[in-house]
């Protein structure tokens, strides 16, 4: 059946009228579904125009207000003669209605391991920032600012009595704004607003590293959980990050006659494919090889439980500094560049992408030796 659209005046004040659409039969309402024969454009006209601007603005108007007659009409009867901008705009606009907190916790869902728990993070303090609800219609920079602002300022889920780290703040902010990218991909953005929303700034942090004495220290610390020891020990032979080791299965270990032992695996932070060699020390702490697909550390977690482990050996060893198992990868970049290996070296070693990343490290190396240079003091 052909629906027949007319455009019709009804008198309001101030001697206008308003324009709206009458559907013939009845169309559902895109809200309430029920049948509906008016749909107001928001356009009026002056029932006496007394100049010339008047005119005009009635002529535009009514202009204006037939092609948006003649779209829905053709929307309604002839939807194959949209073009196919028109018909993206029209699903952008549906979209549009659809709440971009929910969005954000569906992919925060697809996210595994420590990303995922990341991302569930950043889902926490956007909610608690939108109540739960922010159409993608209302996203805008000024919103993406003002949750920026709110995350450098409000505090810490984890202790009430703290302000949110800033290094925090970034992890989360960049979380929000992957989201905008990949929403703007899936078609929900008629903008790339990622690309227009500036990132938090990082703040520098102090990265803690443990000396040659300090580690050879803790080969010689019993360790309650030996697993754990044994993994800190060969993150601190290998640069390898604590997800990377978990999930290291026994045939991505290779032996290459006249070369040695090689890790080929893929980063999970990075997804960056690497060939990564090893020492004999390193091989060592792995124990007896296995099937190719066990995993070299099976068992390895990452708990509040094996964290007091980690602690505790660290305090047994008479080690002040508060160390991470992170803590044993920074290690081994620092006492590298210590040890003369170029800084692009170094950083192939990591699995960097930039060596700016890297950097940090050469800037550690230059405040060990300037602390070392003062350590000789004359009296005069």
């Amino acid at each position: 059946m052909t629906i027949k659209v007319k455009l019709r005046q009804k008198a309001i004040s101030g001697s206008r009228k308003s324009l709206y659409l009458d559907f013939y039969p009845p169309i559902p309402h895109p809200e309430t579904g029920e049948p509906t024969r008016r749909e107001f454009l928001g356009f009026y006209i002056l029932e006496k125009p007394k100049n010339p601007i008047d005119k005009q603005h009635n002529k535009e108007t009514m202009q204006l207000a037939e092609q948006i007659r003649q779209k829905r009409e053709n929307h309604i009867n002839k939807p194959e003669i949209y073009t196919g901008y028109e018909k993206e705009q029209l699903k952008i606009k549906e979209r549009g209605e659809t709440n971009f907190v929910e969005y954000f916790k569906a992919l925060a869902d697809k996210r595994k391991a420590s990303n995922h728990d990341n991302w569930i993070s950043a889902f926490s303090y956007l909610k608690n920032f939108t109540g739960g609800v922010l159409k993608f219609a209302d996203l805008n920079e000024k919103f993406c600012n003002d949750f920026k602002e709110y995350l450098l300022t409000t505090k810490s889920n984890k202790s009430s009595k703290t302000i949110l780290s800033q290094n925090s703040a970034v992890s989360y902010f960049n979380k929000v704004k992957a989201a905008l990218k990949q929403a703007y991909k899936d078609g929900y953005l008629p903008d790339d607003l990622n690309k227009k929303v500036e990132p938090v700034k990082t703040a520098e942090t102090q990265r803690n590293f443990l000396t040659i004495e300090e580690l050879n220290q803790l080969i010689k610390t019993d360790c309650q959980n030996l697993l754990l020891k044994n993994a800190a020990l060969f993150s601190a032979l290998t640069g390898l990050r604590f997800s990377d080791i978990q999930k290291l299965v026994w045939g991505e270990i290779e032996f290459i006659k006249g070369q040695g032992y090689y890790i080929k695996y893929t980063q999970q932070k990075t997804k960056g494919v690497e060939m990564l060699p090893i020492s004999e020390q390193a091989y060592t702490l792995l124990g007896e090889r296995k099937a190719a697909t066990d995993n070299v550390f099976a068992g390895l977690t990452y708990s509040a439980y094996s964290n007091k482990h980690l602690y505790q050996w660290i305090g047994a060893a008479g080690i002040s500094k508060d160390i991470t198992f992170h803590c044993f990868r920074h290690t081994f970049a620092t006492l590298q560049l210590s040890n003369g290996t170029d800084i692009y070296t170094v950083s192939k070693m990591l699995g960097h992408r930039e060596l700016k990343t890297t950097q940090v490290y050469a800037k550690v190396i230059d405040q060990t030796k300037r602390a070392a240079a003062d350590k000789i003091k004359l009296e005069f």
